[in-house]
C-alpha cells in the first residue's frame, strides 16, 4: 500500500486558531442555528487579527442586497501599516453561497431574531466567522440559566468534597 505524500493537503484537518470570541453573546442570546461563514479583509485587517486584536462585543450581522455584512466588530489599526492602514469599524463582508444565505440569513428577518457572530479564527490560513442565529433572551431566561449553572456547580462541588 503506497504511503500519501506529505506534503497532501487531504490527509489532515486545517489547524483552528481562535482571535476573538463573543462571550456575551451565550448569555444574551438564545442561540438557535450556527454556520461558519468565510470574512473579506484587506492585508493590515488581517495582520492585526493574526496578532490577536479584535473585539466582537458591539457586532452583529445584516443582510443588505443580498449580500451578509458583519457590522460593528472592531479590528484595530496594524502598527507597522502606517498609511496603508483600514478603519477599524468598517462593514466587513461574509463569504456565504446563495443558498446559505436564503436559508440562515433570510430567517434572521423573522421578528426577534438577529445575526450574532461568536467567534473570528482562523481555519489553515483562512479568517473565518462562526455566525450565530439568535433569539434575545427575556430576563426570566437568563435568571433560569444563572439557576441552572449554579445547581451544576453545587453538584461538582459536593462529589469532588466526596472524593476528598
Amino acid at each position: 500500500m503506497a504511503k500519501k505524500a506529505s506534503g497532501d493537503k487531504g490527509s489532515q484537518k486545517p489547524e483552528r486558531r481562535l482571535v476573538a470570541q463573543n462571550r456575551k453573546a451565550r448569555h444574551k442570546y438564545e442561540i438557535l442555528e450556527t454556520l461558519e461563514c468565510g470574512l473579506v479583509l484587506v492585508g493590515s485587517e488581517v495582520k492585526s487579527l493574526r496578532a490577536g486584536h479584535c473585539s466582537l462585543d458591539e457586532a452583529y450581522g445584516r443582510l443588505k442586497d443580498g449580500e451578509v455584512w458583519l457590522i460593528g466588530c472592531n479590528i484595530p489599526e496594524y502598527t507597522e501599516a502606517n498609511r496603508f492602514n483600514h478603519n477599524p469599524t468598517r462593514p466587513r463582508k461574509l463569504l456565504l453561497h446563495r443558498r446559505e444565505i436564503r436559508r440562515f440569513a433570510a430567517r434572521a428577518m423573522e421578528k426577534g431574531l438577529t445575526l450574532v457572530p461568536l467567534e473570528i479564527y482562523f481555519k489553515g490560513s483562512r479568517a473565518k466567522v462562526l455566525m450565530a442565529l439568535a433569539r434575545g433572551k427575556k430576563l426570566h431566561d437568563k435568571r433560569q440559566a444563572m439557576k441552572k449553572a449554579e445547581a451544576e456547580r453545587a453538584i461538582r462541588r459536593a462529589m469532588f468534597d466526596r472524593r476528598s
